[in-house]
């Protein structure tokens, strides 16, 4: 997950540090979903829940990580 945050942002020289928290909340929560269909053939609901059912707990930490992912460009 990390190599896709970190790609996006050098694909966009950047300009992906413009989205909003809630953008780039999004974008890790699917590309962790993406990761867990990869590794796991059947995954829990839980673990490919979609953002809007994701708790404010969830939200949050996902923007997190793109925001330290940011500070190594």
């Amino acid at each position: 997950m990390y190599d896709q945050v970190f790609a996006f942002l050098k694909a966009t020289d950047g300009a992906a540090t413009k989205l909003g928290r809630d953008q780039k909340s999004r974008f890790v929560a699917l590309c962790w979903i993406g990761q867990i269909f990869k590794h796991f053939p059947e995954p829990k609901p839980s673990y490919v829940a979609d953002w809007d059912d994701l708790p404010d707990w969830q939200k949050a930490t996902d923007a997190d990580i793109f925001g330290r992912i940011e500070r190594d460009i």
